[in-house]
C-alpha cells in the first residue's frame, strides 16, 4: 500500500471586539460579531465554496479513488450555522459521498490538553456530538488535536477516548534519522497509530506554492509527481496536512492553486504507484513500524515545531494560567452564556496573537492577527477575561447564598 493522505484543518475563531478597561463589569458581550461574519463570508467566497465544489467534482470524476479528510473546529461549525449555512451544506454534501473523513478535535480549538484532562475530555466529547448532529450521525475514528499538538501523554488520553489514530507533525527533532512516511504508534498505547505530517511536501503546497523566489517555483503536478516517485519504495504513506484556507485565501486563485489540485489526482493515479486514502484507512491498512517517543509536546507551528507560538512569553503564560484558574468554578455554574464564553475564551488563537517572535515566524503571526501588536492582543484579552472572572465569581457567590 503506497498512498497519499490529504488532511485539511478548517478553523475560524470567535475574535474579540475591542474591549476597554472601562467595559469591565459593564459589558458582558466580548465577541466581534461584525468582524467574525465578514471574515467567514470572505473566506467562504475565496476558499470554502469553490474548493468544496472542486473536491466534490474530483471525487465523482475519479469514482471515489480521490479522498480527503477534514477537521472542522466547533467554533467554525458554530459560525457556519450562524453566518454561512451554504458552506455547511457544501461540507455535508462532501461527507455524504462516503469518501471524505471527518476527524475529531477539541470543540473550541483549545489548548486544554496541556492543562486539564477533564476539560480536554469534555471538549472532545462535545465536538463529537456536534459532528454527529450536523453530519447525519457521523462518528469520527481519528483524532487531531489543536494545531497538531501531541505528546506521549496526550496520545494516551486520545487512546483512552477510543480513537484508532492521531495526527501530528513529523518534527525533525523527534524523528531524527527516521522518515515521516511510515505509520508509528504511541509510546504508551501501541494500539494508537500515529500519522506524521510530511512537512516538506505539505509546505511546498501550503507555503511555497506562490513564492517566486523559491528555487523550485513554479510547482507543477509533473514536478510534484517526480518528487513522490523518488520516495523509497518501502516508505508507504505520504501525509499531506495543511490549513484548508491554503486554497484561495493564503494562496490566491490567481496563483494557480486550484488548477494544481484539479490536475493532481489524475497525475497521481496515472503516473505513480500511489493511491489516496483517508487517515482511518491508513490506520487500518498499514502496520506501525515502531513506537514514536514524544516526551515534550510538539506542534506544526513555526520553525521550532513546539508550543512557543502560544505559550512562549510571560503574557501568554499569564493569560493561560488566569483562564484555567476559573475551571473549577465554571463547572459549578449552569449558565449557557458563561459556558459559551468559557469555551470561546479557550480558543488557541487568542494566545497566538500574543506571540512576540520576529523574522519569518513573526510575519506569519502578524498575518493572522487582528491586532496591531501582541501587547494590544494581551491587553484586550485580559480586559475581557477580567470581566469574565467577575461574572463567574459573582455567580458562584449567588450559588452559595
Amino acid at each position: 500500500m503506497r498512498t497519499i493522505c490529504f488532511y485539511f484543518q478548517v478553523h475560524q475563531p470567535f475574535r474579540l471586539k475591542p474591549y476597554r478597561f472601562f467595559d469591565i463589569g459593564e459589558d458582558h458581550h466580548y465577541w466581534d460579531d461584525f468582524l467574525n461574519r465578514n471574515v467567514i463570508r470572505k473566506v467562504a467566497q475565496k476558499c470554502y465554496l469553490p474548493m468544496n465544489a472542486l473536491l466534490l467534482e474530483l471525487i465523482h470524476k475519479y469514482n471515489g479513488k480521490f479522498k480527503v479528510a477534514f477537521s472542522l473546529s466547533g467554533t467554525f461549525l458554530d459560525q457556519m450555522e450562524a453566518y454561512a449555512p451554504d458552506v455547511l451544506e457544501s461540507f455535508q454534501k462532501l461527507v455524504a459521498t462516503g469518501h471524505v473523513e471527518l476527524l475529531n478535535e477539541t470543540y473550541t480549538h483549545s489548548l486544554a490538553a496541556l492543562k486539564s484532562k477533564e476539560e480536554f475530555t469534555r471538549l472532545v466529547k462535545k465536538h463529537q456530538e456536534k459532528i454527529k448532529d450536523l453530519f447525519n450521525g457521523y462518528t469520527p475514528k481519528v483524532f487531531r488535536n489543536t494545531e497538531l499538538i501531541y505528546s506521549d501523554q496526550i496520545g494516551t488520553m486520545v487512546a483512552e477516548l477510543g480513537y484508532a489514530a492521531v495526527l501530528t507533525e513529523g518534527a525533525k527533532h523527534i524523528l531524527g534519522w527516521k522518515s515521516p512516511n511510515y505509520v508509528y504508534s504511541n509510546a504508551g498505547e501501541p494500539k494508537l497509530k500515529v500519522l506524521l505530517k510530511n512537512f516538506l511536501l505539505s509546505d511546498d503546497i501550503a507555503f511555497r506554492f506562490s513564492n517566486k523566489t523559491w528555487a523550485d517555483y513554479p510547482l507543477t503536478t509533473d514536478k510534484f509527481i517526480t518528487w513522490i516517485n523518488a520516495i523509497p519504495k518501502e516508505e508507504q504513506v505520504v501525509n499531506l496536512f495543511m490549513d484548508y484556507e491554503t486554497f484561495g485565501e493564503h494562496q490566491w486563485a490567481e496563483t494557480g492553486i486550484f488548477e494544481f489540485m484539479r490536475h493532481l489526482p489524475k497525475a497521481v493515479l496515472d503516473h505513480s504507484s500511489f493511491t489516496f486514502s483517508t487517515p482511518s484507512e491508513v490506520a487500518a491498512g498499514v502496520e506501525a513500524v515502531s513506537k514514536i517517543h514524544v516526551p515534550v509536546p510538539i506542534s506544526w507551528a513555526d520553525e521550532e515545531r513546539d508550543l512557543t507560538a502560544w505559550l512562549g512569553n510571560d503574557m501568554q503564560d499569564e493569560a493561560f494560567d488566569r483562564l484555567y484558574e476559573m475551571e473549577k468554578l465554571v463547572k459549578e455554574i449552569d449558565d449557557p452564556e458563561i459556558q459559551r464564553d468559557w469555551g470561546y475564551l479557550q480558543t488557541s488563537d487568542h494566545f497566538y496573537y500574543m506571540c512576540t517572535k520576529f523574522f519569518s515566524d513573526g510575519s506569519v503571526h502578524e498575518y493572522f492577527s487582528p491586532y496591531d501588536t501582541p501587547y494590544d492582543a494581551f491587553i484586550n484579552y485580559m480586559n475581557a477575561l477580567s470581566d469574565f472572572i467577575l461574572r463567574v465569581r459573582q455567580k458562584a457567590e449567588e450559588l452559595k447564598a
